[in-house]
Parts: C-alpha cells; sequence; structure tokens
C-alpha cells in the first residue's frame, strides 16, 4: 500500500500551539513533565511504579470484570484486565465522546495509537506489561455533539429528548436511524457487515454506553483494548478525597487559572478555563454544575441544596452521583488508573497543559502526553485521479483556491506569472526617481502614485488572465474541486468529518489492520495512505 506524510506544521490544519509542542518549544516545557520519547517512558514507569496504589489497582481490575461480564471478550482483554492487578502492569489510555457509531474517523485513529504504543513498548521494556484503554465519556451530557455521524455528505442523526449523562441514555429511536443508514448504504458483504454492527450495537442493547462498549469491543477487542466506563461507584469511591478538596478548597481553580495565564501571556490560546468548583451532580435525567456561594452549595438549574456538612455527607454516601467536568476527568483518569500517557487530539492535550501544578498540588504523577496519529485515506479510485492530476500531498492540503490557482499556472499552455513584468516595471521607474530627485522633488509623490497604479494594473491583468485560463481549463479545475473535496469534506480534514463506514465499504475487514499495520503514534507527522 502506497504510504506518505508531511509534518503537522505543512498541513496548515493544527494550531501553532500544537506544533510547537510538537518541536518541543522550550517556551512549553514548563507545562508538561516529560515529552512522549521513547526512551522517556522508562523513568515514568518507575515513578508510576512507586506512587499508584495496589489497593487501587484491586479496585479497578474487579470494576472492569463486572463491567465485561456480559460483554463477549476476547481472551487478550480478559487477561490485560487480570494483568491490572500486577505492579509492572501499566495503562496507555485514551478518551473519547459516545459518538453515535463511532463518530469521525479519529476515533479509529485515537484507540489504534493507543494499541500500537502499548505494542512497541511491550518491545522496548519486556519485563513490564502495557494495556491500550478506551475511557468512554458516559457522563457527557452534550449530545448534540454525538448523536449523529455524516455519511458521504448525509447527516445521519438520531433525534430524542435530551437531558442527562448519556452514557445511561436508552437506545429508543436508534431503530429508525437503523432504517436510514440500511437504506443509504447499499448492498454487498462490506455494507452488510456494517448494518449488522449497527443492528448488534445499538438495536441490541439497553443504554448508549453498552452499545458502544460491544461497537468498539468488536472493532478492537482482538487487540486487547479494555474499555472503561468510570460512571462506577466503586471506581468514584477512590476519587472522593479529591472531591472533597475540590468542594472545600476549590483546589483546581486555584492552580490551573495561573497556568493558564501564563499561557496566554506567552500567546497562546487557552482551550478551557476553568470554574471555582469544576464538578457536576448527576440525578436522574440532569448532570448540573455545582455552585457554591459563601459557604452552601446549590446545583445549577434545581432546588437542590447542601450545607458544606450536608454536601460532604452526600458525597460519602453517594460518590456515584459527583461528576468531573473537563479540568477535573484527567485527574480522575489519573488517580484511578496506573497510566503512563495519555493520547488525544490538538484541543485536548492543549488543555491538559494547564493542569501540571493542578495535578502536582493533589500528589499526582503528571502523565505524558502524545498527540494521536492523523491519517489520510484515500480508496484506489482517488489514488488514481490524484496521480492523473499530477498533485502531490502537500497540494492536497492546500486552500482550494490555492491549489487551483497552483495548478491551472502549471499546465496553462501560456505563462501566467507577471513578477518578471513587475521587476521590468519597478527597474523602469527606479531611473525616474532619479530624474524626480534632481529636477523637482515634488514630483516624487507623483512618480510613487504612477508606479502603485501600473503595479496594481500589472496585478489586475493577471487576475483576469488566470480567469481566462481558469474558464479554459474549466474540466481541469472541476476534477481538482472534486477530489478535493472528496478528501477534505466541508474544506476541513476527512478524519473531522468522515465516518469509517465510508472507508470500511472500501477497504472492509482489512480497513483495521491496514491501520494498525501503518500507525506509529511516535512518528510525529501527517500520515496518507491509499489503496
Amino acid at each position: 500500500m502506497p504510504s506518505d506524510c508531511i509534518p503537522f506544521r505543512k498541513t496548515n490544519y493544527f494550531s501553532s500551539f500544537i506544533c510547537e509542542y510538537l518541536d518541543e518549544n522550550p517556551e512549553l516545557q514548563e507545562f508538561y513533565h516529560r515529552f512522549p520519547k521513547l526512551e522517556n517512558f522508562q523513568h515514568q514507569i518507575k515513578e508510576k511504579e512507586h506512587s499508584f496504589p495496589d489497593k487501587n489497582r484491586i479496585v479497578l481490575s474487579e470494576a472492569l470484570s463486572k463491567q465485561y461480564e456480559k460483554v463477549a471478550t476476547s481472551d487478550m482483554t480478559l487477561e490485560n484486565i487480570a494483568l491490572l492487578k500486577k505492579d509492572t502492569t501499566f495503562t496507555i489510555t485514551t478518551g473519547h465522546q459516545l459518538n453515535l457509531f463511532t463518530g469521525p474517523l479519529y476515533f479509529l485513529y485515537k484507540i489504534i495509537s493507543t494499541i500500537n504504543l502499548t505494542k512497541i513498548l511491550k518491545e522496548k521494556y519486556p519485563k513490564y506489561d502495557f494495556v491500550p484503554i478506551y475511557w468512554m465519556a458516559t457522563e457527557d451530557h452534550d449530545f448534540e455533539e454525538i448523536n449523529y455521524f455524516n455519511f458521504k455528505g448525509k447527516k445521519i442523526q438520531w433525534n430524542r429528548k435530551d437531558g442527562g449523562a448519556v452514557g445511561v441514555f436508552d437506545t429508543e429511536g436508534l431503530d429508525k436511524v437503523f432504517e436510514i443508514f440500511s437504506s443509504e448504504i447499499g448492498k454487498g458483504k462490506n455494507a452488510e457487515q456494517l448494518k449488522f454492527l449497527f443492528e448488534e450495537a445499538y438495536l441490541k442493547h439497553p443504554n448508549f454506553a453498552d452499545a458502544t462498549r460491544y461497537l468498539a469491543n468488536e472493532l478492537f477487542g482482538a487487540y486487547g483494548l479494555v474499555i472503561i466506563d468510570a460512571d462506577d461507584r466503586e471506581l468514584k469511591q477512590l476519587f472522593t478525597p479529591y472531591v472533597k478538596r475540590e468542594l472545600t478548597e476549590q483546589i483546581s481553580y486555584t492552580h490551573v487559572v495561573p497556568q493558564a495565564e501564563k499561557l496566554q501571556e506567552k500567546g497562546y490560546k487557552i482551550q478551557v478555563n476553568p470554574r471555582e468548583i469544576n464538578l457536576f451532580y448527576l440525578a436522574a435525567g440532569i448532570r448540573e454544575r455545582i455552585i457554591e456561594t459563601q459557604g452552601d452549595y446549590t446545583v445549577n438549574n434545581t432546588d437542590i441544596s447542601w450545607s458544606k456538612k450536608e454536601i460532604l455527607q452526600e458525597l460519602s454516601e453517594f460518590p456515584e452521583r459527583f461528576s468531573p467536568n473537563v479540568m477535573m476527568r484527567p485527574l480522575y483518569q489519573e488517580v484511578i488508573l496506573p497510566n503512563l500517557c495519555y493520547i488525544g487530539g490538538g484541543g485536548e492535550l492543549a488543555y491538559w497543559l494547564e493542569l501540571k501544578e493542578y495535578f502536582k498540588a493533589v500528589d499526582i504523577l503528571f502523565p505524558m502526553l502524545l498527540l494521536r496519529n492523523s491519517v489520510l485515506l484515500q480508496t484506489k479510485k482517488q489514488a488514481e485521479k490524484i496521480k492523473r492530476l499530477a498533485i502531490t500531498n502537500e497540494e492536497l492540503f492546500l486552500k482550494q483556491h490555492e491549489l487551483i490557482n497552483r495548478k491551472v499556472r502549471q499546465v496553462s499552455n501560456i505563462d501566467i506569472d507577471f513578477d518578471l513584468q513587475r521587476t521590468h516595471l519597478k527597474e523602469q521607474f527606479k531611473s525616474m526617481y532619479t530624474i524626480a530627485e534632481k529636477t523637482d522633488v515634488t514630483f516624487i509623490n507623483a512618480v510613487k502614485a504612477q508606479e502603485k497604479k501600473q503595479l496594481r494594473g500589472l496585478d489586475a491583468l493577471e487576475k483576469r488572465l488566470l480567469k481566462a485560463q481558469k474558464r479554459k481549463l474549466k474540466d481541469q479545475v472541476q476534477r481538482l474541486t472534486d477530489i478535493q473535496n472528496e478528501l477534505f469534506p466541508n474544506q476541513s480534514l476527512q478524519e473531522r468529518n468522515t465516518n469509517f463506514s465510508e472507508l470500511y465499504l472500501e477497504y472492509g475487514e482489512d480497513l483495521i489492520p491496514t491501520l494498525i499495520s501503518y500507525l506509529n503514534p511516535l512518528q510525529s507527522d501527517f500520515i496518507i495512505l491509499a489503496k
């Protein structure tokens, strides 16, 4: 399979913040503990080995065993769950929302990056074991972000009443979504497999969390992936000391805000701003912020309230009702997992970089942060079109007007570049400036004005000529536009829009093994794969 890669910076789709992190810019080094180089994992292992409590391992392994009781689990996943009890086992973790039918393609890339890193680490450090973890964001309540997926330019959407944590949503109404998807996907072996996966996941499981676990397990269970639902009483019991400090000391706010301000002073955009209390309260149909006012606590948009003593009693009796927000979820993860590294997208890593001092304040080891793999997948037909159009991989990432202008200039039978004429014109005006200086200095402004006018005239002629050539080469322009629109839907990255089902129709059961083969999580480049 042909493959290529280009630096993230050259794609123009990644923030300077993340590009500078990948470049190990000294300005950012104080905001992370260790950069994710293979040799640095040895030190991270030693630190985690000495700081992670054995009792947490037992609780974690037993909680996972319960969560997998009704799941057809691979031997490798079962072995990994058991291995978590050993103090020589560590995790590599990625997290993601419960997007319908996995949502955009990068869901796959996150998990494959995680699986592949555990393989690399096992080869480098054979006396330790490494378990890939997918953290399901079951407590998330942004239903509108996850209730759809895109298929061949159409939005396949689940419409239902919103409210509360999405993991406990029943799957009512997904039969209608299945009917729409089935009518769009067509026939054939690969289409039938996709229908089977959707039906088994969403029509034969009672809630959204179970459906997502089934689907992720079907796709990745053979590689030993362990899927965790942290909306679990026993796991949250381990986190109660940190929740208590959050309620009584507002400890995340006091340590994250200064870090965010430092990043801003260095010219970086802040991804997430912390609240005074970074916790939600979970109840039937609600997930709302906890707010403290002069020693009393309330749940936003409800009548629920407590005194300080009462809320701490509530926490003691019902830890499962307290849900960390985006600022505290990373800490919860690192408290309950023997984790070495978190793998995420650029936006995720940006807010993790605000958190190091918070972790230090609560005495939890800060994990290494690794940008997930990014991929552009091309079908055989698309690869052939690109070859015929003589487009390089770097050119594919250009803005569409830039791509068209460049290719029209390249294939045109006349020279559309007027740079030579501009240079010649400027040389002519140099002699006019000399004359103006010798005769009448006030004449210089008139010469300048005339020079600008004629240069603007050349610009206008160049644009008109380019426009005329575009019309003449209309078919060429249309083919360029079509292929880029296929690979960059809505002028954005394929991985942020396209669902895996589109590529599964082409690649079939080889899709995930192919990605497993080609994705190296420690390679800091954007990967292009063609069938």
